[in-house]
């Protein structure tokens, strides 16, 4: 299966630069799976879709402030590191630019000294090992000296950083936000509560193959990085019910998805469990654990195209991408949503 069977065309002007002022009022394209039928509605219309006894799964990550621009302490050249994955106590995977000027034993400062990394180790890709340096608690000044990773294809400035979190955003690792969850308000998860629609979390870590396109031609040559998830005893336990019950789970995401389908591909069910999950989904791959996905729209050939047509078949996919291209929905991480039923 050849990459280049998920291209579509995508005009720059629909690529959204900023949220809407008001989160659950984006568009949402309802796709049907079995006929590629679509409809088209408001996010906040998703109740509708969702049943009494479904259970909706939520990726409850939080997104680090982990972009960090430094000066080399030699020579005060501008080096930019984005913190992907905390190896062990201070010691972080990043990436790094320009790279280049990075080698083991380098550090780069940042406010006045308030934060050093130290390179400890050297990987490809632009990758490096840092040791972070510090007095005080980490996290308070990541806050204060970090920004939010955008994507590269977000060019304005974010001006409420809030908003690349998703309203129920708890468990923080990530490095970059599970989007499909960011249309949800508060308000609009109580009404899906008060319809008897259960909810479930799990976790899992957004991390380098997200900026990572896809550089080979044939699909299955792909690897994936490898991304944290977890999953608590009462969800599963929810979950399992859910199944049992004939009910439906519907993931919000392709984070979700890949979790949930990893757990239910290592162990035949949902349980409490850790790990680490490289998980590929493409079209041929058989769901264990998902009936319906809350998603975004993906950028084209990405890996993310490739999970929404193993679930809801490459043709109907491109068939809508096609017609909210269209009409002009607004596309990426800060765009509109797609609910394939």
């Amino acid at each position: 299966m050849m990459v280049e069977d998920f291209d579509y065309d995508l005009p720059e002007e629909l690529i959204a630069q900023t949220p809407l002022l008001k989160r659950d009022e984006s568009r949402l394209l309802v796709l049907d799976k079995k006929t590629g039928e679509v409809e088209h509605k408001k996010f906040y219309d998703i109740v509708d879709y969702l049943n009494e006894g479904d259970t909706l799964v939520l990726n409850d990550t939080k997104v680090l402030p982990a972009r960090l621009i430094g000066v080399k302490e030699e020579t005060n050249a501008v080096i930019e590191i984005l913190l992907l994955k905390n190896i062990e106590g201070d010691k972080w995977e990043c990436l790094t630019k320009p790279a280049r000027r990075i080698k083991e034993g380098t550090i780069v400062s940042f406010g006045d000294g308030k934060l050093k990394a130290k390179c400890c180790g050297v990987a490809d890709d632009g990758i490096r090992h840092f040791e972070l340096l510090y007095d005080g608690i980490l996290m308070e000044i990541l806050d204060e000296l970090g920004t939010m990773p955008l994507p590269p294809y977000i060019h304005e400035k974010l001006e409420d950083q809030s908003r690349y979190q998703t309203v129920y955003a708890k468990e923080i690792g990530s490095a970059a936000a599970p989007t499909a969850g960011l249309h949800f308000t508060e308000e609009l998860l109580e009404r899906v509560k008060n319809k008897g629609v259960n909810i479930a979390y799990v976790t899992l870590h957004v991390g380098l193959g997200t900026f990572r396109p896809v550089s080979v031609e044939k699909i299955e040559d792909h690897e994936m990085h490898s991304e944290f998830y977890s999953m608590l005893e009462k969800d599963a336990k929810l979950l399992n019910e859910t199944k049992k019950n004939g009910h439906k789970i519907i993931a919000v995401g392709t984070t979700s998805t890949r979790t949930l389908e990893t757990i239910a591909s290592v162990y035949g069910e949902f349980r409490e469990c850790s790990g680490w999950t490289n998980i590929f989904i493409y079209p041929g791959y058989e769901f264990k654990a998902i009936d319906k996905l809350i998603t975004n729209f993906h950028l084209p050939k990405s890996t993310l195209v490739m999970l929404v047509s193993s679930l809801a078949g490459r043709e109907n996919i491109l068939n809508a991408y096609k017609v909210a291209v269209d009409l002009e929905y607004r596309f990426f991480s800060f765009g509109d949503a797609m609910f394939i039923k």
